[in-house]
């Protein structure tokens, strides 16, 4: 786990700089730091750096950028390739001169040429230089574990694991790319290729971008593994029999658990008490010679605390357990870095308590197997219930979309006098959105903050220009249920996008690296060959991960209501972060600042403030709104924008 930059430009940057830039992510690396830059063809210089974190072969031997043999290839990587004993079985023929996983990146491009990415199994994100062929490819893993920026600065390329390196190379812009706001608003995060920044882009997940250099650059790009595709192709060969499915599942993830428990170093387990993190360290002791450790996060507000549960499991396992109960001025005193260690907006407030977890098993281990994925994968949101029920209503909600047509005068509708429940069925009638379920006033407010939800012809063209709020992609999956579609459009937005970037950043901070056994490629494959019955059965979620977990923990340890939590952001908005909210959403601050909408930003802060909601049977959540607002402010006050 590291993080890496460099460059490849006719500018007049120098060594120093590339130091600079490789710099601002000390905290992924702060094992040891490469640097290193080549003459390339056309009067380009490529730069490569990579800040290490050390988990395999801690030597020497495992410094990057790593070279090959024959010196004209070399690769800097952020990640760990987790069939790295298969792949040297594979590759024999190549010289390894180290135990370390980098190395087999370059046997497996000297093997395979571009293919190569497609033998890889684990998480990455990793720029190869083949000065023999004249070209560069950066790629990132499949589904996204791992962050990969660029940017194209007219006829030169800069990337970076993070967006720091970027900021602090030479001649970088901080232009917003006000696109993305209204989107980031409601969403909470930014999701790729976009950024927040002009002309600054995220590689996809399940992407290899070919650099080719010459006089100019010529890029071209690739989606190697594909979410909607590998569904199709998978799951026309579905799984027959429940318990060979279950069977088959547990020895995937069985294994997958195995291949991330190799490391140099102590490897550890967050472990929640619910199903998917219970599952992973009950499949973590089943392997170990030893009790695995253990942690996890209790509250001192007891409606939220689930650490009791999360002792439970670990006692019936026999695991070495560690706790930290933590409260509200704990979680609170976080709330000022945010903008260091996310380093692009990002408003999703488990990122808090996420980042203490990560800061408690770092003191014990440097790696921390999570249950990521498990609620994408095989259902479990509850926002797949109500996918379920919505698609239930759907003809009812055409009829009443048609009805609701019907003029009552004074510019009203029948429509306008709709419950709110119904009015969000009624509206549901685009195929491309159809299971991201959310009231129109609420994509309205969203739009609001940048001025681009009047009649105007000023808000007619800012509304022209924005992202779409909802992703408008469902109909590029194929899958009728709408549960799948849903999981589906997760998996290629919400999970890379929110909660791995989440777990990245806040594992980072602390130089920890995070593994999820459950988004092992063999895993999530298999999943797309089981019917979806066999995840939600009978109005159960997870249904077969369940019965696996079962069979190593008593039932009656995880069959709980999922509390879940989330700082009190209501309180902290209204209290202690009042004064700087009301600063960030003056009238005359925002009129200076020319990115939002002043009378519309400060109405709406001043109501959320005074009255705590958006109106009755409006649907809207503003804390989420005001909250993402405010996070983005205290973004750019840290790293400034126009």
């Amino acid at each position: 786990m590291c993080g890496i930059c460099g460059f490849i430009s006719k500018r007049n940057l120098t060594q120093a700089d590339l130091i600079r830039m490789n710099d601002t992510m000390r905290h992924r690396g702060p094992d040891d730091a490469g640097v290193e830059m080549y003459a390339g063809r056309g009067g380009f210089t490529v730069g490569l750096a990579q800040r290490r974190l050390a988990i395999r072969d801690l030597s020497p031997l495992g410094h990057q950028p790593m070279h090959a043999a024959t010196e004209q290839l070399v690769v800097v990587f952020n990640g760990e390739i987790y069939n790295t004993a298969q792949l040297k079985e594979e590759l024999a023929d190549y010289p390894f001169r180290s135990t370390c996983d980098t190395e087999v990146i370059l046997a497996a491009y000297l093997q395979w040429g571009e293919d190569f990415l497609a033998h890889l199994s684990g998480m990455f994100a990793l720029a190869l230089l083949d000065r023999e062929q004249g070209w560069m490819i950066l790629a990132r893993d499949r589904i996204g574990k791992k962050p990969l920026y660029y940017w194209r600065d007219g006829g030169n390329l800069v990337f970076g694991s993070t967006l720091a390196p970027l900021m602090t190379c030479p001649g970088f812009t901080k232009e917003l790319d006000r696109r993305v706001l209204p989107r980031f608003l409601f969403q909470q995060y930014i999701h790729a290729p976009e950024s927040i920044f002009r002309d600054v882009y995220q590689l996809c997940p399940g992407e290899m971008m070919t650099v080719r250099i010459a006089d100019q650059l010529a890029i071209e790009k690739k989606k190697y593994w594909d979410v909607a595709e590998r569904y199709a192709a998978l799951s026309a060969e579905p799984v027959a029999d429940y318990d060979e499915g279950k069977a088959e599942l547990k020895r995937l993830l069985s294994l997958a658990v195995k291949d991330r428990l190799v490391a140099d170093v102590p490897v550890g387990m967050f472990l929640s008490g619910g199903y998917d993190s219970s599952l992973v360290t009950a499949l973590a002791q089943e392997v170990s010679d030893a009790p695995v450790r253990t942690f996890s996060v209790g509250f001192e507000d007891r409606t939220f605390d689930e650490s009791a549960a999360a002792e439970a499991v670990a006692a019936h396992l026999g695991t070495k357990h560690t706790t930290r109960v933590i409260g509200e001025k704990d979680m609170y005193a976080l709330v000022e870095s945010l903008p260091r260690y996310f380093d692009e907006p990002f408003a999703d407030t488990s990122q808090i308590p996420t980042m203490l977890v990560a800061e408690t098993a770092k003191q014990q281990v440097a790696v921390a197997l999570s249950g990521d994925g498990g609620d994408e994968f095989f259902c479990g949101y509850n926002i797949y219930d109500h996918v379920a029920q919505a698609q239930r209503l759907d003809g009812a909600g055409l009829a009443a979309h048609l009805l609701g047509k019907i003029p009552l005068g004074g510019g009203k509708t029948l429509s306008d006098r709709y419950p709110f429940q119904v009015r969000v069925v009624a509206e549901n009638r685009d195929a491309r959105t159809r299971t991201q379920i959310v009231s129109g006033s609420y994509l309205d407010a969203a739009m609001g903050f940048v001025g681009a939800n009047t009649d105007s012809e000023k808000g007619r063209l800012l509304l022209s220009e924005m992202l779409p709020i909802r992703y408008p992609v469902e109909d590029r999956y194929p899958a009728r249920d709408w549960q799948v579609v849903r999981m589906l459009l997760d998996m290629d937005t919400y999970l890379p996008s929110d909660i791995l970037c989440k777990v990245d950043r806040a594992s980072m901070r602390v130089s920890l690296e995070a593994r999820c056994p459950i988004l092992d490629t063999r895993v999530m494959e298999y999943s797309f060959r089981l019917p979806h019955a066999f995840k939600y059965r009978n109005g159960e979620k997870k249904a077969i991960l369940k019965d696996i977990a079962c069979d190593y923990i008593p039932r009656e340890l995880l069959d709980r209501p999922k509390q879940g939590f989330t700082p009190p952001i209501d309180t902290w908005l209204r209290g202690p972060l009042q004064k700087e909210l009301l600063d960030y959403a003056g009238v005359r601050f925002l009129r200076n600042q020319g990115i939002f909408d002043p009378e519309y930003v400060t109405k709406y802060v001043t109501d959320y403030i005074l009255k705590g909601d958006a109106g009755p049977g409006s649907g809207a959540n503003p804390s989420k709104l005001v909250w993402s607002f405010f996070v983005f402010q205290k973004w750019l006050k840290q790293y400034g924008g126009r």
